[in-house]
């Protein structure tokens, strides 16, 4: 037992899981100073988040250990629980920020969308690592599009946008990569942009509509781009060296709404500077660099598929987040990854790696 421990250890991939780890602890650093500076001096938020991760931790290390071959043989449970999930905070879910997304229990609350995010992923590599994909390519994409479709469906009813947009680019990502013909991706967009106008007329909310003509108009209203405008403000002031942690002005002083959530990235902006953003993204390009620079090595397509998978949700949330806070995207409720506050989603991204590293190690042993 130890040998094959000893074995798996040897064969992580340790630039991925020390990106990881550093990430992790900058974006506990950054949080504790923020609730340092704006709570009671009990860091509840702190807490919590230092809890997720010694418990994603702890997650990441048996998924590592476990076969991820477990994860292509029960993939159809694993799609049927995030259906039912998704139903099921519906029903009992609780209502925050306009979302009706979250449980809670026992003043802790979890976001089950970040769980199928996972579960998505899974589906994916599943689906597509046993569909011959030049044959019958609309059939592949009409199944797997059906698949991701009833799970955007449910997470729209909540209503979650960001989320639902992320999952679609996730599928839309992943269809380019393994070799869709352009004429029906060309389909696809054209399928989204009508669905989009159907739905600014029928379903959106006016909170929603807001977010997204404060990115479209953004000197039109300053009490309706305040979120966005404070981030900027944020981002410019940070210099080259930064504020200092806990000296940024905008986050501290309360100037930035949710600057542990969605605006993390300017908070690091303002209070450790260029040199801070710089190393953040760094260390963001190292992780997808080594997910990408492992694909060769893996023994199956699911392998495969999945580590594409995970590389393209870390960057697109990663983009996305960084654009929300630039002002060059809407905002849509996005974190940066292994940085913003939120358990659901720290405890659902080390789950992710915890299965890319079971996916690297057993390509590099042989026999396994």
């Amino acid at each position: 037992m130890w040998a094959k421990l000893n074995t798996l250890v040897k064969n992580l991939d340790w630039w991925l899981l020390t990106s990881v780890l550093l990430l992790v602890c900058f974006g506990l650093a950054e949080i504790y100073s923020v609730s340092y500076s704006q709570g009671t001096g009990e860091l509840v938020n702190f807490k919590r988040q230092l809890l997720s991760v010694v418990l994603g931790l702890v997650i990441m290390l048996v998924l590592v250990l476990t076969d991820y071959y477990f994860f292509y043989s029960y993939n159809n449970y694993f799609y049927i629980l995030a259906v039912f999930i998704l139903v099921a905070v519906l029903v009992f879910g609780k209502v925050v920020n306009n979302t009706k997304g979250w449980f809670s229990l026992f003043s802790l609350n979890f976001q089950p969308v970040e769980l199928v995010k996972l579960f998505l992923l899974i589906f994916l590599a599943r689906y597509f690592s046993g569909a011959s994909l030049k044959q019958q390519p609309l059939r592949h994409l009409f199944v797997s599009g059906t698949g991701v479709g009833i799970l955007l469906l449910l997470i729209m009813l909540q209503p979650d946008l960001g989320s639902a947009l992320i999952l679609f680019a996730v599928w839309f990502g992943l269809l380019i990569f393994v070799g869709f013909p352009k004429r029906y991706l060309a389909g696809i967009l054209l399928v989204v942009a009508i669905v989009s106008a159907v739905s600014w007329r029928f379903w959106l909310q006016d909170y929603q509509k807001e977010r997204v003509l404060s990115f479209v108009a953004p000197i039109s209203s300053l009490s309706r781009d305040y979120n966005v405008n404070q981030a900027i403000i944020a981002v410019g002031a940070g210099g080259w060296l930064g504020r200092g942690l806990g000296f940024g002005s905008q986050s501290q002083l309360k100037f930035l709404p949710e600057a542990k959530n969605d605006f993390m990235f300017a908070v690091i902006s303002e209070e450790l500077g260029f040199l801070g953003v710089a190393i953040t993204l760094f260390f963001f390009g190292l992780i997808l660099f080594r997910l990408l620079k492992n694909l060769p090595k893996i023994k199956d397509d699911f392998g495969i598929f999945f580590l594409l998978g995970a590389a393209i949700l870390i960057f697109i949330e990663m983009f996305t987040n960084i654009g929300m806070n630039m002002g060059l995207l809407p905002v849509v409720g996005i974190g940066l990854p292994f940085l913003s506050y939120g358990g659901s989603a720290m405890l659902v991204n080390l789950m992710i790696i915890g299965i890319a590293e079971s996916i690297i190690v057993r390509s590099k042993i042989k026999n396994y």
